[in-house]
């Protein structure tokens, strides 16, 4: 969204996919258990990837979904995830590159901080989950071809 109409679009909708994510996995977490707010995370991942509203079609690639997850299961988990991400991006600037090195890192804390199973569970599905989706994107990386963030639409690329 923020590549295509910038960021006063981009920054809400990104904002709506965490808190799609955060409210269910937190409210289960805190009302049921850590098994029931990894499923509720899970559950909004798996809304954000095949939206009913689009008849199961292919949605969004659920980075910030899980993300938002995270950090209302496990927030240090979470938190480690985002300080992953954006020290990615800033030395990158490839959106896709970051999110596959934060998903990466979210089995590693889960285990090193002592999580509950099912947060180490999650954990290791949710990585696999993000690089599964970013196949494509992966392929460009290796190919030299994914193109880097810019923050302003009108600006020249970055050449690698």
């Amino acid at each position: 969204m923020w590549r295509t109409f910038g960021a006063r679009f981009g920054v809400p909708v990104m904002a709506a996919d965490v808190l799609k994510g955060f409210l269910p996995a937190l409210l289960a977490t805190i009302y049921v258990s850590h098994l029931a707010g990894v499923l509720a995370g899970g559950a909004a991942m798996l809304g954000h990837w095949r939206p009913l509203f689009l008849r199961f079609a292919r949605g969004g690639k659920v980075v910030a979904t899980c993300g938002g997850a995270f950090l209302g299961v496990a927030p240090v988990v979470g938190g480690i995830g985002a300080v992953v991400w954006v020290l990615t991006f800033a030395l990158c600037r490839y959106a896709s590159l970051s999110s596959i090195v934060a998903a990466l890192s979210l089995p590693v804390a889960s285990v090193v901080l002592g999580e509950p199973w099912p947060v180490d569970v999650f954990a290791g599905a949710a990585a696999v989950a993000v690089i599964v989706l970013h196949r494509g994107n992966i392929a460009r990386l290796r190919a030299g071809t994914e193109s880097r963030f810019r923050f302003r639409r009108g600006a020249q690329p970055v050449k690698s």
